[in-house]
């Protein structure tokens, strides 16, 4: 209920604020500062956004999951689109997840939340809260239950 509630409070919201901005600084101007806003959101976005997948590219060439910056990748993905949305409401909310150490704090406590399992033969699983766990496999194949491993793939023949 409450999801719902915002959901058609914000618009609302978003449109008695730019009434009374453009009311005090005029249309053109209101209408400047809401593009203002999305174009220096975007480029802050993407700054932040590469410097989160290079991290978790990091992460998973070391063997690590990568599930902070999975969730914080979430996180700039809803910021972005808040960012782009007209308002200023929206606007600052989309800041404040760019925002790093607001953006890590709320990560992590979604990841509070969620069990994160890992797929795969002879990989842990199970880690709880976004524990950065370990994801190397096992050196040794002798262990399967159900026999060799089967790696799919296509190949082509060149003459």
């Amino acid at each position: 209920m409450p999801w719902l509630l915002i959901f058609f409070l914000t618009p609302i919201v978003e449109m008695y604020l730019l009434i009374e901005v453009a009311g005090y600084i005029d249309a053109w101007p209101t209408i400047g500062l809401v593009m203002l806003t999305a174009v220096i959101g975007v480029a802050l976005l993407k700054r932040q956004g590469m410097a989160t997948l290079t991290r978790g590219v990091s992460r998973l060439e070391s063997g690590q999951l990568p599930a902070t910056e999975m969730a914080e990748g979430l996180l700039l993905a809803v910021a972005g689109a808040l960012l782009v949305t007209p308002g200023f409401v929206t606007d600052t909310v989309g800041f404040t997840l760019l925002f790093p150490p607001t953006r890590k704090a709320i990560a992590a406590q979604m990841l509070k939340r969620v069990q994160v399992h890992s797929l795969g033969e002879g990989m842990r699983s199970g880690m709880q809260g976004g524990v950065q766990g370990d994801m190397r496999r096992e050196s040794s194949n002798s262990n399967h239950k159900d026999g060799p491993v089967v790696i799919e793939g296509d190949f082509e023949r060149r003459s």
